[in-house]
């Protein structure tokens, strides 16, 4: 499939609550995709790091017996049911790849329940009650994009969302939809001050990787108190203009649907030409931490 294509998909994300029960929280989650698929939906994404409670809040070594290997029997569960519903599925796991060596990262399956992709979270945040770099590598796999049955679609994890070239890399690689299955939430004591403005610079920041980059972008969130965070929710997708097209609540567990016309990102990017007018010549400055000093004019 190519972005020229007049081709519509149903694109779903699923906000959940977890609990502590990892096996209630798989059921929940499988309940909830036979929903999604029930209504029509063909691609699904569920949120990051979905069969437990968010782990990072605290650096405890016991956690890590949270993790599993890729394939292993969460792999193995929603695989099949990929290609029992002809869905592709997408899920955010943590990831044990070998002793002493753990990611956070994302499977795609296509709808024949065949595992078609692996990203590792590349960006790992180190925040109060988000102590994501005791527990994560850095991934090592790049910024790619899979096809599938019903399009090509890439994969982002939680704090990569903040990163401009990470959508960029993501969208050059010629994914049509990027997904960013998330756990971001308030602490509470920052809430009544902080907690329009953040939600808002999140939800602004991924509509923003949309329009710059002529693709549709979809991000499942956490809901609920766990812990000290107060999950936001906030679900949505949006088109190749950042306009919203399902907005979830920040209360409750939601399934969001939306159709994805893909003949939107050819008109998007005529339009606003963007990757033609890049300067690739001139932007060697990105691989710096920082410029210190700019060349004379």
């Amino acid at each position: 499939m190519n972005a020229t294509n007049s081709h519509s998909v149903s694109v779903a994300v699923l906000q959940m609550q977890c609990v502590q029960d990892k096996s209630a929280n798989l059921r929940r989650a499988e309940h909830q995709v036979r929903t999604a698929a029930g209504q029509g939906a063909r691609i699904i994404c569920l949120q990051e790091l979905f069969h437990g409670l968010y782990p990072c809040q605290a650096e405890d070594h016991a956690l890590f017996a949270e993790a599993e290997p890729i394939p292993g029997p969460i792999c193995e569960r929603f695989g099949r049911l990929a290609g029992e519903l002809e869905i592709v599925l997408v899920l955010s796991m943590f990831e044990k790849r070998t002793a002493g060596l753990y990611h956070n990262t994302a499977v795609v399956f296509d709808a024949d329940g065949r595992q078609c992709g692996l990203y590792r979270k590349m960006h790992i945040p180190d925040d109060p009650l988000f102590y994501e770099k005791f527990y994560f590598t850095p991934g090592d796999l790049g910024f790619r994009s899979f096809q599938t049955r019903y399009g090509k679609i890439g994969v982002c994890v939680c704090w990569d969302q903040w990163f401009p070239e990470a959508a960029r890399l993501t969208a050059l690689t010629g994914a049509e939809i990027l997904f960013y299955p998330t756990a971001i939430g308030w602490h509470p004591s920052e809430k009544a001050e902080f907690g329009v403005s953040q939600h808002a610079a999140w939800e602004t920041m991924m509509r923003s990787h949309a329009i710059a980059n002529g693709v549709f972008v979809a991000a499942p969130n956490r809901v609920g108190l766990e812990g000290n965070i107060e999950f936001w929710g906030g679900s949505f997708l949006c088109d190749p203009y950042g306009n919203l097209l399902k907005k979830a609540g920040h209360d409750a567990e939601e399934i969001l649907i939306a159709s994805c016309d893909f003949s939107l990102l050819d008109t998007a990017r005529t339009h606003w030409p963007f990757l033609r007018d890049r300067r690739i010549d001139a932007y060697a400055g990105l691989t710096k931490r920082f410029l210190d000093a700019f060349p004379d004019a």
